[in-house]
């Protein structure tokens, strides 16, 4: 079975024909296995033997178990059903049937598709309990992914190749770039003075941001001393400092708010850690160093948050101004919703301004957060006409083009690195799904060789030359062949392989083009990428255009230029050395570039 697996190239399956035969051979082997497993751990219970073989025999029993279970559940994830009853349409194609068949075809299909996928989102998300809201998020999810997958015959290898590939062709590309020259602007001294402002204001509410992750955030920046910190606020009871502020189910939350934030109890107005699908733990506190009242809305920590993400759809906000198109992105919308409710029905931000009433609103947030802060400025900018708002590493698909303009004004974007959530939109995952079929379809290496090369290439680097995609310009027909279009009809009239905007993605009602909220700072790391170097990094920063963010980049701190410590540990380097370096403008101007 492994000499079958590593003939033929990804494009070419025709070597590993039998291979599909061999493996259901292979999974009614597992019968006897359960048969097998079960009767050793019904035999163990009952056996008087020298106790390192009874320990031996239990280890082999439970790792049998192990594997079994995690092979059903990989193939109910995996397993695509709807495989075989395709193939009979395959060879014959769309056109061999008339426009009625072809359209109950398609949509029974695309029917089944979506069944198939709220399934496995049901199966992986079973201990969240079901309300009218997840019932929602789980269609809306569902739908996303059956649409997104539906033309084309892609297995988890093969994005993996395929991602792996794109990185060194990314690579490649950008080391034979030439230097992009800096431009001087006449305003570079005050595009420089409002830079260093902005930055050090993101620093400084940065803290709120990750003080409404809570402990688990807390901890794990401070694996050694934070819980020593925090555990008296779980242990004893601190009900009279706690009844002077509003909130639910802060547990040991309140310790670790404290310790980020270095406010004190009494500066808090409400924190509420209430988390559901479309609702979202949010604190509010009075940051008397900056005269403002931060409302921090926490990002995605939990299942629920995940169903929230992922209901991509668009859907129009009524924000009582005069702006066309109006939209925005459904899950997060309703979660700001949340929140604005809970701040104007609930009079919590009544409370904050009776004590501090010549305050100003900041509304401040990390990913999921950071949207849903950037959407409760917009529908509180007319009641709090000074409103601010600073959006950490905020996803790209969350505003129509005219509310990305108007939010010019009062929302500040921070952006690290390559992160990848600040480009993630369902525009760029399409524009992403074609570049990874355009380059696997140009690559003639076995698929092992092209993920064996991919993990060398992550872990220590090397020259992105010599990636394995040999099909010159020559071959450009290939890319409009089915990758493994044999087998499925959706594939064979996929647009990702014509090139064409016709894929169901591109639906201006249900996925319009979507943008990323307000003006955007962008920290990059000077010099090479280091890979598994642990050596502090410096940061350059700079005032960027969002078409900068019109692409997803692969790289190996792709995710991890997302986490907020690593934000956070950013901006104490720049805002560090962008003090110390206060004396030499010159080379403090370099960073600025308005594009």
């Amino acid at each position: 079975m492994k000499a079958g697996f590593l003939k033929g190239t990804i494009c070419n399956p025709g070597p590993r024909k039998s291979m599909s035969k061999l493996l259901y051979i292979r999974l009614a082997l597992f019968l006897p296995e359960v048969v097998w497993a079960s009767l050793g751990a019904a035999w163990i219970q009952g056996v008087e033997c020298d106790r390192t073989v009874v320990n031996g025999i239990i280890a082999t029993v439970v790792v049998s178990w192990i594997i079994i279970a995690s092979t059903v559940i990989t193939i109910i994830i995996v397993f695509d059903p709807l495989g075989g009853k395709m193939a009979p349409y395959s060879s014959a194609g769309p056109s061999h049937l008339d426009s009625h068949d072809s359209s109950q075809l398609f949509n029974g299909l695309k029917t089944a598709a979506t069944s198939v996928w709220e399934t496995r989102v049901k199966l992986l998300c079973c201990c969240i309990g079901e309300d009218d809201h997840t019932r929602v998020a789980f269609s809306s999810t569902a739908e996303l992914f059956s649409t997104y997958f539906s033309d084309t015959d892609l297995v988890p290898s093969d994005i993996a190749a395929g991602l792996t590939l794109l990185h060194q062709q990314q690579d490649n590309i950008r080391d034979k770039q030439e230097p992009a020259e800096v431009i001087s602007h006449s305003s570079g001294t005050s595009q420089e003075a409002d830079l260093d402002a902005e930055l050090e204001n993101c620093h400084h509410y940065m803290q709120f941001a990750a003080a409404a992750y809570g402990w688990p955030l807390y901890i794990y920046r401070n694996p050694f001393t934070g819980f020593c910190k925090i555990g008296g606020d779980c242990c004893r009871s601190r009900t009279t400092e706690y009844e002077l502020v509003g909130g639910d189910q802060l547990n040991c939350h309140f310790g670790s708010i404290l310790q980020t934030t270095g406010l004190q109890y009494r500066d808090f107005i409400h924190i509420s850690f209430h988390d559901k699908v479309y609702e979202l733990p949010f604190l509010v506190a009075l940051d008397h160093r900056k005269e403002s009242v931060v409302v921090a809305v926490r990002g995605t920590m939990s299942l629920q948050d995940i169903l929230t993400d992922l209901s991509a759809e668009s859907e129009t906000l009524d924000l009582g101004c005069e702006l066309q198109d109006c939209v925005a992105h459904k899950g997060i919308s309703q979660a700001a919703r949340y929140v604005y409710r809970r701040l104007i029905n609930d009079g919590i931000l009544s409370q904050a301004f009776s004590v501090a009433p010549e305050y100003r609103l900041v509304l401040v947030g990390h990913s999921l957060g950071a949207g849903a802060a950037a959407l409760l400025a917009l529908m509180l900018k007319n009641t709090y006409p000074h409103i601010r708002c600073y959006a950490f590493s905020p996803p790209r698909g969350l505003l129509s083009k005219s509310l990305y303009e108007y939010s010019k004004s009062f929302i500040v974007s921070l952006v690290l690195g390559k992160d990848v959530i600040p480009r993630l939109s369902v525009t760029n995952l399409e524009d992403l799904k074609k570049r990874i079929l355009r380059v696997i379809a140009h690559c003639n290496k076995p698929k092992y060789k092209i993920l064996l090369h991919g993990c060398w290439y992550e872990l220590f680097g090397g020259d992105p030359d010599n990636f394995p995609t040999e099909l010159d310009g020559v071959n450009q027909e290939n890319l409009t062949q089915p990758l493994l279009g044999e087998q499925s009809l959706l594939t064979h009239s996929s647009p990702a392989y014509n090139g064409s905007d016709d894929s169901p993605l591109h639906s201006p009602s249900k996925y319009p083009a979507l943008y990323p909220p307000g003006r955007i700072i962008h920290l990059e790391e000077k010099g090479p990428s280091g890979r598994l170097c642990c050596s502090a990094a410096q940061y350059s920063a700079r005032w960027s255009h969002e078409s900068e963010f019109s692409r997803i980049l692969i790289g190996p701190k792709m995710l991890t230029d997302h986490m907020p410590d690593i934000l956070m540990r950013a901006l104490d380097h720049l805002v560090s050395d962008r003090a110390a370096c206060v004396s030499c403008p010159a080379q403090g101007a370099s960073h600025v570039d308005m594009v």
